[in-house]
């Protein structure tokens, strides 16, 4: 307790004691000294009341700016002590949440409705060193879960930038117009007329829902104990992020899915080149130069390619006549960043087959992509349909969306052979 708040007590005691000495008519001397003892110890606690406030206020000043100063190691470091663990025993059986699981998802309720228990984003982070207790009597010693593989991510290596919205929808605008220039014929002459400043919205909409469903059968959750939290966790960053790599460049704009960059190229204004060529290093060398031409990328090293393993396979076997060196190897010798994926890009079709290359650049610290989501993962208990063999189902539901910046900054290859 504050110590200011310990004296005014002390002062109320105080001030009783001596009113109930001072309504006598003749105090004895023993209760005539009390008087005095009180009193003395009345003025010294004003001066320790007003030190005490004194130092209350610096503290409440430092506490406040440590507050505002928080950076997100911090605020990391506390979302590491949500347990997934906790979640899943309070859908299944009702047990209540306590610690700071308890605190964060109390928080998250009085942000937003939730059908079930709402789940952060930081929640499904990867987290290291955790592994299943040891000790325990057991005739049979059960090792780590073994997970299942999932694609790596592949927007965030592409220079996207994930975005967290709380509600509503949220607006990028691009500038479309051009400030004009120019010089004075004469010396009389007027410069040239000016042009409007235009802009171009670029929205992120809550339209779009992914949802992942877990099973999670009874020996499961017997068996793991502690280690089926990160096994979940895992499981559930894993769908999430290959789900997302899809519906970011795949996404048809239809049935539920937001609109990708390859659907929504045209739309966006997006170039789209067709080789119709064997896959080399002049096809990519050339939107390389646009890219540059454009004012959209500084040189190669600022520009990220995405391809198929098939395109990988091509060119690192077309050796330059007389060298040792491949297609492959020029390509990467100059390139900023390549990322091969047989998740966010569709296998290769036809006679012969061919396959797109998607480019990215990120020029003035602005990314060629954004990725929204709204609020946390709700997670929501079906406690029917498993009811009889004592599983628990869960269902992750998340709202996503997917929009450009600068159409500049992207261009699409297609008809790689």
């Amino acid at each position: 307790m504050l110590d200011s708040i310990n004296i005014t007590r002390r002062q109320s005691e105080i001030r009783q004691e001596l009113a109930t000495l001072v309504g006598k008519d003749k105090p004895t001397d023993d209760e005539t000294r009390s008087m005095e003892t009180l009193d003395t110890e009345y003025r010294q606690n004003e001066i320790r009341y007003r030190a005490s406030l004194i130092t209350e206020d610096t503290e409440r000043r430092e506490a406040g700016e440590e507050l505002e100063t928080r950076s997100d190691k911090d605020w990391s470091e506390m979302m590491q002590g949500f347990e997934l663990r906790q979640v899943a025993l309070s859908l299944d059986e009702g047990a209540a949440l306590s610690g700071q699981t308890q605190e964060i998802v109390s928080e998250l309720r009085t942000q937003g409705g939730y059908r079930g228990v709402p789940v952060p984003w930081e929640a499904l982070e990867i987290r290291a060193g955790e592994t299943v207790a040891s000790g325990i009597p057991d005739p049979i010693r059960t090792a780590p879960i073994i997970d299942r593989l999932f694609a790596g991510s592949v927007a965030s290596q592409m220079g996207a930038s994930m975005i967290n919205v709380g509600v509503g929808e949220l607006e990028y605008p691009v500038t479309t117009s051009a400030v004009s220039s120019g010089w004075t014929t004469s010396e009389t002459g007027n410069v040239p007329g000016p042009t409007a400043y235009t802009t171009l919205d670029r929205p992120l909409t809550p339209d779009h829902n992914l949802g992942i469903q877990m099973r999670i059968t009874r020996k499961s959750m017997k068996q793991s104990g502690a280690g089926l939290e990160q096994a979940v966790r895992r499981d559930m960053n894993g769908s999430i992020s290959e789900a997302l790599d899809k519906a970011v460049f795949l996404g048809s704009g239809a049935a539920g899915e937001p609109t990708g960059l390859l659907a929504g190229a045209s739309g966006w204004g997006i170039t789209e080149t067709a080789i119709t060529a064997a896959a080399d290093y002049a096809a990519f060398r050339a939107a390389i130069v646009r890219f540059m031409t454009a004012n959209a990328a500084s040189g190669p090293g600022s520009v990220n390619l995405l391809v198929r393993p098939e395109i990988f396979d091509g060119m690192d076997d077309n050796l330059i006549t007389g060298t040792a060196v491949s297609e492959w190897d020029r390509l990467v010798a100059k390139i900023g960043k390549v990322v091969m994926s047989s998740n966010a890009l569709d296998a290769p079709t036809g006679a012969p087959l061919e396959s797109t290359a998607v480019l990215t650049t990120s020029i003035g610290g602005v990314p060629p992509i954004y990725v929204g989501t709204w609020g946390a993962v709700d997670l929501i208990r079906d406690p029917y349909s498993d009811a009889q063999s004592g599983a628990l189902r869960l269902t992750a539901l998340t709202t996503m969306d997917v929009t450009v910046s600068r159409s500049v900054q992207t261009e699409i290859l297609t008809g790689l052979q």
